[in-house]
């Protein structure tokens, strides 16, 4: 009995690479940017073995891998998903478009790798959109990174929590910028700015002339250079607020409302750090009903439990 031809199939399973362009593994939780399909092989030949006991003999022809790209629409709803801005793709002609959205993509992944996970991408797209529309890798992010490692001696949580509290901190130029803003605070004596409060993420990012502004504003009111310094480093929140809006009101009150002297300063920088409309002025006028002067520290450190209990 001739022998006939046996058609063998070997079955694969389909395998979804969840992985990015750049990087096709690093992380579980991007989007699939590959989809890999193993494909069954088929071949016609003689069964070389006859004992269905015997182990079966490797096939001479390993499966066929095809690989899928995906769609431009696919990029650009993962991107949504992680709420990023892809407007600008959208608008660019087909060709360009594919070249931002892998752009962006490129980005998202490095980030991955940095500790950032999905539900910050939102933050930082809202915050700072520059980061994924003219942001480069190698020029502009690592050496940010490189940055806050090094010169700050932060590591990859702290780093991460740093940029969450400032995303601006990611475009920012490490020469420019970060580093001289770095070296004038320690020259202060501001120590632990590696620690990922929202006062040490936007004093990093903060120009230099924006901090001296503080401190001449200190000294046109007749503190000395070095005891204008003092009393920023004392209390780094100056640095934050604006001088015609906020610390001129203050000392204005100071002075004029409250009969106190800038002296006062000296003993409690804190003062500049306090709400006018929600702490000083409430708590000055419940004192001066009752004809109670007291310290500065006293009168705004307390709570408002122990504050109103103690003068009723």
């Amino acid at each position: 009995m001739p022998k006939t031809s046996h058609m063998m199939a070997g079955l694969a399973s389909v395998d979804l690479a969840v992985a990015s362009s750049r990087h096709t593994e690093r992380n579980a939780g991007t989007m699939p940017l590959m989809h890999s399909l193993h494909l069954p092989t088929l071949c016609s030949s003689q069964n070389p073995n006859p004992n269905p006991n015997s182990p079966p003999l490797s096939s001479p022809h390993p499966p066929l891998l095809l690989r899928f790209r995906p769609s431009r629409r696919q990029k650009i709803q993962y991107l949504k998903t992680l709420g990023v801005d892809t407007s600008s793709s959208s608008s660019s002609s087909s060709s360009s478009s594919l070249e931002t959205l892998d752009w962006i993509l490129s980005i998202v992944d490095y980030l991955r790798s940095k500790g950032f996970s999905d539900s910050h991408f939102p933050r930082l797209s809202f915050l700072c959109p520059r980061i994924f529309s003219s942001a480069d890798i190698d020029r502009t992010l690592a050496p940010v990174f490189a940055f806050l490692a090094t010169d700050l001696s932060a590591d990859h949580e702290q780093a991460r929590d740093l940029i969450l509290r400032c995303p601006e901190l990611l475009v920012s130029n490490v020469e420019y910028r970060l580093r001289p803003t770095l070296q004038f605070l320690h020259e202060l004596g501001l120590k632990n700015l590696n620690s990922p409060t929202n006062l040490n993420a936007h004093l990093l990012n903060t120009p230099i002339e924006k901090l001296v502004s503080k401190i001449r504003f200190l000294e046109n009111l007749g503190f000395s250079y070095e005891e204008s310094a003092g009393l920023c480093a004392r209390c780094p929140a100056i640095f934050g607020y604006s001088v015609e809006n906020n610390l001129r009101p203050k000392i204005e009150y100071l002075v004029n409302n409250m009969g106190r002297s800038v002296a006062e300063l000296k003993k409690f920088p804190q003062y500049l750090a306090f709400s006018l409309k929600k702490r000083i002025i409430p708590r000055h006028l419940h004192l001066k009903q009752r004809n109670v002067q007291i310290p500065l520290q006293r009168m705004l450190l307390w709570s408002d439990e122990r504050f109103y209990a103690k003068w009723k």
